[in-house]
């Protein structure tokens, strides 16, 4: 079995392509990073085609904003990139692509006869849209959601790809709540690497809730910076570490008196954040799984998180931490307050976090179980 890859930047596909490798299953990966980055993950430089006319368009469409606030680029980027992935293709048993940058790519490869699978790595586009544009309408904000030609792409590449892959329950049900059959899609969890994301000793006794990733509407951060501010916990701290997109700075600055702030870090110097927490909260509005949840658990934090992050798949309610309604700052109270009045169960909570992602979900577990599905569906077509 021989798989090709395509993917508009790194996302988890890189991982993806190491397990393949371990196989002897990866032919080709096709990807906007330059080789130069991509070789630093274990790929073969001859195993790696180049796109980078992507990234030089993004960043370049990034150093003019006051342009890119009247003309939105997404849809003529993923198309430029789209269009020279498909020159870029092989036949092989399997052609994986991500979505929003794949339909011309898939079109091809099934040509060429590739079995096709598209990678989603949130919710079903159309779930995705509605629920964020109800939350910026909320909000009186201006929305920030996929262009409509994106979400029109996204729509076609659903009905291209012989199979849709997902990484949660939560992603799963909002394909099939929009009539998507079941036996199209694949739900495999994401990994984490333990040797990147481990505990190390907490220096102090501050309870200290800790956030990482990227700090938007979408993330659900205006409500942790609610709750976190209105508890006023004695002895406490909210660090977040990433970094804040605009729409979010008049929450920050309204709330900036009650947390510390770290910008982005090396994913290599995380662990290090982690470590000093004593639980990770996420309150994403949608998202298909959080990857941050199982690091912070292999640092060996407990977890607060929303029905929505994916983090069903990882986190066990009650036992690993607590997941919790979207939009909901008095269960995020709650839980929070809960856990700082009884440190021996947030302690146990969080070493039981970490044995859970350390038995089941590294990223070698993730690679058995996603070739699992792979050599499955090559023997359906045979």
């Amino acid at each position: 079995m021989q798989v090709t890859i395509s993917v508009p930047g790194r996302f988890h596909a890189f991982y993806l392509a190491q397990q393949l490798l371990k196989y002897g299953y990866m032919e080709r990966l096709i990807t906007s990073y330059p080789r130069f980055e991509v070789v630093k993950y274990g790929i073969p430089k001859n195993k790696i085609k180049s796109i980078v006319i992507k990234e030089v368009l993004e960043r370049g469409w990034d150093e003019f904003p006051f342009v890119k606030k009247i003309y939105n680029p997404q849809y003529v980027i993923s198309e430029i990139y789209d269009t020279w992935a498909s020159n870029l293709c092989t036949k092989t048993n399997i052609h994986v692509g991500f979505s929003g940058y794949s339909l011309n790519t898939l079109k091809k490869a099934k040509k060429m006869g590739s079995i096709t699978v598209l990678e989603r790595g949130s919710s079903h586009i159309l779930y995705q849209t509605q629920i964020l544009l109800e939350e910026y309408d909320k909000l009186g904000l201006m929305p920030r959601v996929a262009h409509p030609k994106i979400i029109e792409k996204e729509l076609k590449e659903y009905l291209e790809a012989d199979y849709i892959s997902v990484p949660s329950l939560f992603a799963k049900q909002s394909f099939l709540e929009y009539g998507i059959p079941e036996t199209k899609l694949i739900h495999i969890p994401y990994g984490v690497h333990l040797n990147e994301f481990r505990q190390i000793p907490k220096e102090d006794n501050i309870f200290r809730v800790v956030y990482a990733g990227a700090m938007s509407i979408q993330k659900g951060i205006h409500y942790l910076l609610q709750a976190f501010s209105e508890l006023k916990i004695p002895n406490s701290e909210l660090l977040l570490v990433g970094g804040i997109s605009d729409e979010i700075r008049p929450f920050f600055n309204r709330y900036k008196n009650n947390l510390k702030w770290v910008n982005h870090v090396p994913q290599k110097e995380l662990y290090k954040y982690y470590s000093q927490g004593s639980i990770f909260v996420i309150l994403s509005i949608q998202e298909g799984l959080a990857m941050v949840q199982a690091q912070a658990m292999a640092c060996g934090l407990p977890v607060i998180c929303t029905t929505n992050t994916g983090g069903g798949d990882i986190v066990r309610d009650g036992i690993d931490g607590f997941i919790i309604p979207i939009k909901n700052t008095e269960a995020v109270k709650d839980r929070l307050l809960y856990l700082y009045n009884n440190h021996k169960i947030c302690k146990a909570m969080g070493q039981s976090a970490r044995e859970r992602v350390s038995k089941g979900f590294t990223w070698d577990d993730y690679g058995d179980r996603m070739i699992s599905e792979y050599e499955r569906i090559v023997r359906s077509y045979a």
